[in-house]
This record gives structure tokens, C-alpha cells and sequence, in this order.
């Protein structure tokens, strides 16, 4: 029989061993929510006037999954990994960045003007680097049966990039975030904090 030893995987995605049981999370909760804000804060970008990109990580979508868990009541192995299912494929993976993207509108009037706008706006967002390369967006086949209509957009949708080693290394040195609708031209440069979190996604 073959002693050699299999390499433990790489990946980031949660497991079952990653999510505290209700009682243990009650008594982390507070420091890692707080955490988990700050993370948000860095990790957020405003692109325009009414679209946010939220760049989610491991600690992110670890906190979604624990307080899924606490408000449903969710108890059991096989509920939790349920959630996981749902999630994890917004953990990012080296050399990829996941985000979900919300388009933030407050009043009746606004949705009424913008949702019917913006459609197909998950399609049109990419990053420009410094180099001239432009890193566009893939968009979950999966969440976009769910979320996408032909007259009208969703508020939320979740989106990924997939970058080279050499795109990688080009955004150490910056990053407009745009969008490319018709409806909506908009930009954003990285700030500073934000770059170093997303490049730690990418580095792995």
C-alpha cells in the first residue's frame, strides 16, 4: 500500500469545520461582526451615484452564513451546508475577486426609474489596470436565471473577475473600477486600503 501523503487543498471555501455552532458564535459574535464591518468598509466601492461593489472574502461570507444560521435556526450539518452551497462560490479563489453588486435606491420613484434602466448592468463592469488591460466581469449562470429579467434589473447581483498572473501584478500599481452601461458611464479609482485587500485575494 502507497504511504505517500495527498496535499491538503488550497481552497478557501468554507467548510462545515468553519462554522461555529450557535452557542460559540453568540460569545465571538460581537468582535467578529465588528470586524467584519471594518472589513466591508475597506472592501466597498461607489461607483456612480446608485451602484456599490461590496468585494466579498472568506471572513465576509463566513459572517453571511453564521447569521443565516442564527436568525433561521439553523441547527443541523445538512441546513448548514445548504448555506454553504448558496455562498461559497463568493468566496474568491486566488487570482479571482467576487463582489456583490447592489444598486441602492431608496424611494419607489427612483426603482421605477432605474431598475427598468440598468438592465443588463451586471454584464458591464470591469476593472482598467495601469497597463491597459481591462479585466471584465463574469456573471454566475446560476444567479443570473434568478435575478435577471428581460424589462428589469435586480437590485443585488454577484459578480467575479478572473485575472492572469500578469494582470495580478499590474494591479499593485492601481485600478479604475468602471461600468459601461449605456444608462450608466461611471467610474471609480481604487483607494489605497481597498487595492491592498483586493490584492490579497488575488495573491492567495
Amino acid at each position: 500500500m502507497s504511504t505517500q501523503t495527498v496535499p491538503a487543498s488550497s481552497s478557501r471555501k468554507l467548510t462545515l469545520g468553519d462554522i461555529a455552532e450557535t452557542r460559540a458564535y453568540e460569545r465571538e459574535r460581537d468582535d467578529f461582526r465588528a470586524h467584519v464591518i471594518e472589513l466591508k468598509r475597506r472592501r466597498r466601492v461607489h461607483v456612480g451615484t446608485v451602484v456599490t461593489l461590496l468585494f466579498e472574502n472568506r471572513d465576509t461570507i463566513r459572517f453571511q452564513v453564521q447569521e443565516m444560521a442564527r436568525a433561521e435556526r439553523i441547527f443541523t450539518d445538512e441546513g448548514i451546508q445548504e448555506e454553504l452551497n448558496v455562498y461559497n462560490p463568493m468566496v474568491p479563489e486566488a487570482g479571482q475577486l467576487c463582489a456583490t453588486m447592489f444598486i441602492e435606491l431608496t424611494s419607489d420613484e427612483e426603482m421605477r426609474e432605474w431598475l427598468p434602466k440598468l438592465v443588463g448592468v451586471e454584464q458591464l463592469v470591469q476593472f482598467r489596470l495601469p497597463n491597459g488591460d481591462v479585466v471584465k466581469c463574469v456573471v454566475d449562470p446560476q444567479h443570473a436565471s434568478q435575478l435577471t429579467r428581460e424589462h428589469i434589473t435586480a437590485a443585488v447581483h454577484y459578480v467575479t473577475f478572473e485575472f492572469t498572473p500578469a494582470q495580478v501584478a499590474a494591479m499593485a500599481d492601481g485600478a479604475v473600477l468602471e461600468i459601461t452601461h449605456p444608462a450608466y458611464l461611471e467610474s471609480a479609482e481604487l483607494s489605497a486600503f481597498t487595492l491592498t485587500q483586493l490584492q490579497a485575494d488575488l495573491q492567495g
